[in-house]
C-alpha cells in the first residue's frame, strides 16, 4: 500500500471531487497543424536548463523563456539507460528535434513495428497500422477531455484495441521468442544476484525446473497453465524477495502520516487491513488489494490532517514549472480552498465540485500561458558531448 502523505491527500481528494490533476511534465503542447491527417514535425534547436527528468525525457526552461518537454523516444533503451546516469536537474542541454502536437506523437507505428518479430505478414501489419492509428486517436482524445467518465471510456476502448493487436502478434512473438537463461531471468526481473541474496540449492533447483516448465507452456500458448506455474515460482521465491526488499511495517508506514487523534480501535482496524492488503499485493490478488486499499483510505481519511493552502499549492505547483499566481488570484484561491475543506467535512459533494471548478478556472490561464512545447529529440548536447539516436 502506498504511503498516505499530504500529497496523497491532495491527489486522492482531487480524484474524488473532480479536480483535474496533470502528471509531472504534462502542462500542455504547442499546436501544430496536421497535413493530410499527418502531424508535421517542425525542426527546432533550443538550449535551456533541465528542470525535471522522468527517466524517458526531460522538461527544460529554454533560454528563450519558454517551457519544453524533450522526449528520448528515438534513442535506444541502452542510450536512455546511460542518460539516466549523466542527466541532473539544473544542467544545461542543447536539443535538436521535431516539434510534435501531442505526447502520443512521440511513439509512431514505425517505432512499434521495430519491436515486433520480422516474420509478421504484410497483411497483418496493415491491420495493425490501422488499429495503431485508432489507438493514438483515442489516446489523444482521452488525454484532452475534461469529463472523467468520457476519458475512462476512451481508455477502455484503447486497452481493448491493444489486446486485439496483441492477439494478432502473439503467435509470431511466441514463435520467435528466445527465453533468457534461468539465472539471467532471476537477475533481470527480480534483481537477484550472488552478491545480494543466496537462494538455497534445493529451492534454486525447484525454481529452475518450474521456470523450464513455464517456458514450455508459454511457447505452447497454454496461458492459464503457464500462469499457474509462475504462481508456484513466485511462492517459492517470496521469502527471498521479502529478504531482498523487506515490506514496510504498519508502524513504519503510519509514522509518515500526519493524523489527528485516532482511537486505538481504529488504529487496530487500519493495521489489520494494511497487513491483509500487503498480502493480497504479494499474492497478486489485485482485486482484493484495491478493495482493501479503498477500505483503508475510507478510515484513514477521517483522521488525515489536510495540508494548509500554502502546502497544497507548493505540492500542486511542484507538478508544473515555476508558475507564480498574482496576489489577488492567490487570495481568492485560498478562500475557495478553505471553503472546500469545510464542505469536505460535511461531505457536500455537489458544492465541493463547484468550488473545485472555480478553483481550476482561476488557475487555467496560468497553465495555458506555461504550456510546454513538445520536441522529439534527434540530437542532444550535454556537457559538450553530442548524442545521436542509434
Amino acid at each position: 500500500m502506498k504511503k498516505t502523505s499530504k500529497k496523497t491527500w491532495m491527489i486522492a481528494s482531487a480524484l474524488t471531487i473532480g479536480m483535474a490533476v496533470l502528471t509531472p511534465l504534462q502542462a500542455g503542447a504547442t499546436s501544430v497543424e496536421p497535413t493530410n491527417g499527418v502531424t508535421v514535425q517542425i525542426e527546432k534547436q533550443i538550449t535551456g536548463t533541465i528542470k525535471k527528468f522522468n527517466g524517458v525525457g526531460v522538461g527544460i526552461k529554454g533560454i528563450d523563456g519558454k517551457n519544453y518537454y524533450i522526449s528520448f523516444s528515438k534513442f535506444s533503451d541502452e542510450q536512455v539507460k546511460q542518460m539516466r546516469k549523466i542527466i541532473v536537474e539544473g544542467q544545461e542541454i542543447t536539443v535538436e528535434g521535431g516539434v510534435v502536437e501531442d505526447y502520443a506523437d512521440f511513439y509512431t507505428f514505425e517505432d512499434y513495428k521495430k519491436e515486433l518479430p520480422k516474420n509478421i505478414p504484410n497483411e497483418e501489419l496493415t491491420k495493425l497500422e490501422k488499429m495503431y492509428s485508432e489507438v493514438k486517436k483515442l489516446e489523444k482524445e482521452a488525454s484532452k477531455t475534461k469529463d472523467m467518465k468520457e476519458s475512462e471510456k476512451k481508455y477502455e476502448e484503447l486497452h481493448k484495441l491493444w489486446e486485439e493487436m496483441f492477439q494478432i502478434t502473439k503467435p509470431y512473438i511466441l514463435a520467435s521468442w528466445q527465453p533468457q537463461p534461468f539465472n539471467e531471468f532471476l537477475e533481470y526481473y527480480y534483481e537477484f544476484s550472488e552478491n545480494n541474496i543466496v537462494i538455497a540449492e534445493n529451492d534454486k533447483k525447484k525454481l529452475k525446473d518450474i521456470y523450464e516448465e513455464w517456458v514450455k507452456l508459454r511457447k505452447d500458448g497454454q496461458e492459464e497453465k503457464s500462469e499457474e506455474k509462475m504462481k508456484e515460482f513466485k511462492k517459492i521465491l517470496r521469502p527471498y524477495l521479502d529478504e531482498l526488499n523487506p515490506p514496510e511495517t504498519f508502524e513504519k508506514y503510519i509514522e509518515g502520516v500526519n493524523l489527528e487523534k485516532i482511537s486505538t480501535e481504529d488504529l487496530a482496524k487500519l493495521k489489520a487491513i494494511y497487513e491483509d492488503s500487503q498480502k493480497a499485493e504479494r499474492d497478486e490478488n489485485y482485486e482484493l488489494y484495491n478493495k482493501l486499499s479503498m477500505e483503508f483510505y475510507d478510515i484513514i481519511s477521517q483522521f488525515i490532517i489536510p495540508p494548509t493552502f500554502e502546502e497544497y499549492m507548493s505540492d500542486y505547483m511542484s507538478l508544473r514549472y515555476e508558475i507564480k499566481v498574482n496576489k489577488a488570484d492567490s487570495k481568492r484561491l485560498k478562500q475557495l480552498y478553505e471553503e472546500i475543506l469545510k464542505l469536505d467535512k460535511k461531505e457536500d459533494s455537489t458544492k465541493i465540485d463547484e468550488k473545485w471548478e472555480a478553483f481550476n478556472n482561476i488557475l487555467e490561464p496560468y497553465f495555458e500561458a506555461n504550456k510546454e512545447i513538445l520536441i522529439s529529440a534527434s540530437k542532444l548536447t550535454i556537457n559538450g558531448q553530442e548524442y545521436l539516436p542509434r
